[in-house]
């Protein structure tokens, strides 16, 4: 049956495989990428210390979240791509740096931070939001992000 017969039934078995097929083709060539990215570039930044460096120097800050200082990447990660966030914080897990506890106190931020920098364009100048107000509206999901996870922090 050609997939444009199949789209139009009313079929659930048909409607199922339309829709299996739509998000595996989301999952291979939109996600898939950039979790994969995320790995490799930890790998990276552990290769060359830059982990270690990231975990010291921000220790203090994600301490206030009961984070290590490396938690610091999977939040700049989410920042340019959910998915990319979530690869880093899966790296991080591989690792033992991040355990249950950490990755839930994330989880707020994953979801409030995730793809700013992609959406700036895309939702922010198609809505024709004028640009004085981007920085504040990232400020704000930043900030909330930080909030969710406080008291995420508080109810584990």
């Amino acid at each position: 049956m050609p997939e444009t017969a199949v789209s139009h039934s009313n079929n659930p078995f048909d409607i199922f495989i339309v829709g299996l097929k739509k998000g595996l083709n989301i999952g291979l060539y939109s996600l898939l990428p950039n979790v994969l990215m995320a790995f490799v570039l930890t790998y990276i930044l552990k290769l060359f210390g830059v982990l270690d460096f990231l975990g010291a120097t921000c220790g203090g800050v994600m301490g206030v979240f009961g984070l290590p200082g490396e938690a610091i990447t999977v939040l700049l990660a989410t920042w340019l791509s959910c998915g990319a966030g979530v690869g880093v914080a899966a790296s991080l897990a591989s690792g033992n740096i991040l355990g249950p506890t950490e990755l839930t106190i994330l989880s707020p931020a994953l979801i409030l931070m995730a793809s700013q920098i992609q959406y700036m364009g895309r939702l922010l100048g198609v809505a024709n939001v004028p640009k004085r107000y981007w920085p504040v509206l990232m400020l704000n999901s930043v900030l909330m992000g930080c909030i969710g996870m406080l008291v995420m922090r508080f109810f584990i």
